[in-house]
């Protein structure tokens, strides 16, 4: 059957509606969006952080002074050695574990399905809920020391949400048992790439289990093993809620278990809230996450290549 066929008059309004400005039209929505609600509160918090505002008061320009404050704050020296011993430990933790896990579900086995749920079942739980029920489990007449004395484990209560290495090790727990599911997912992903016939030949030569993870897998993944670092990276310099729920607002006790997300968030809250000293830390944080954002950049760009 043949085709209608269009009137030119309408071949013409629709050409004459594709002008050199419609593309830029199409786009205006997204620069509005990200000049309002990115580009603008970035540009006013870097104006501020020279600035000694308060929530309720207007404020003066002091120059560095707020940046001079920071240098000296021992909280965030306690804030900075958490985040890189976050980095040290979630690196190797979430890069090898996510990837032996998505080895294990790749297989076809019996009730797979229901593993590959279970373990990605954090992901989607809410970051709070989860650690209200981590830090319900850990209090010290919580479950897990209940059991530990019962079978006489332990004498007395471990103090896991009052000793600072003990509260630190217990939320970079938490995050490692969030992230598995995440990261298992991309490793997934990752593992459909690495060619079989490889694994095919290493296994005629006699190679093993763990020596074809290491001269075959790994390899084949290396890429995805740097993403999921710089990610790691990133997210370590933003943790928040595991501390903040575990160890409180005032970073447990003692005040060292905190992170620079929580000096942000107590510098800027209540209604005498150190907004300058707050936008000081925020920008901070930000040049700190240049560096593996560029990392990531780059990793991207020969991805595409």
């Amino acid at each position: 059957m043949a085709l209608p066929r269009r009137h030119p008059s309408a071949r013409s309004r629709s050409v004459s509606l594709h002008r050199w400005f419609t593309p830029w039209v199409l786009v205006i929505p997204a620069v509005l969006w990200l000049a309002i609600f990115s580009l603008w509160p970035a540009i006013n918090t870097f104006v501020l952080s020279f600035s000694n505002v308060r929530t309720l008061t207007g404020g003066q320009f002091v120059g560095l002074r707020n940046y001079l404050q920071m240098l000296a704050d021992p909280q965030l020296h306690d804030a900075v050695f958490n985040t890189v011993l976050y980095m040290v430990v979630c690196i190797p933790l979430l890069t090898f574990l996510p990837l032996l896990l998505a080895l294990l579900v790749e297989k076809q086995l019996p009730f797979i399905g229901f593993f590959r749920t279970v373990f990605y079942f954090p992901v989607i739980a809410s970051a709070v809920v989860v650690a209200l029920i981590w830090q319900w489990l850990l209090d010290d007449r919580g479950v897990i020391n209940g059991l530990a004395q019962s079978i006489g484990l332990v004498h007395g209560a471990v103090p896991f949400l009052t000793d600072r290495w003990l509260l630190l090790f217990s939320a970079i727990a938490l995050t490692v048992w969030k992230g598995l599911g995440y990261y298992m997912i991309i490793f997934l992903s990752a593992l459909g790439n690495v060619r079989r016939d490889l694994h095919e030949a290493a296994a005629v030569d006699g190679a093993g289990l763990v020596r074809r993870f290491w001269t075959v897998t790994v390899p084949g993944v290396r890429a995805t093993m740097t993403l999921v670092a710089v990610l790691i990276c990133v997210n370590a310099m933003r943790i928040f809620t595991e501390l903040y729920i575990l160890g409180g607002s005032t970073g447990g006790v003692g005040g060292q278990d905190v992170s620079i997300v929580m000096l942000i968030q107590g510098a800027a809250s209540g209604s005498n809230g150190q907004l300058g000293y707050a936008s000081a830390l925020s920008v901070f944080l930000f040049v700190i996450t240049v560096g593996p954002m560029i990392a990531l950049a780059r990793l991207n760009r020969s991805a595409d290549r």
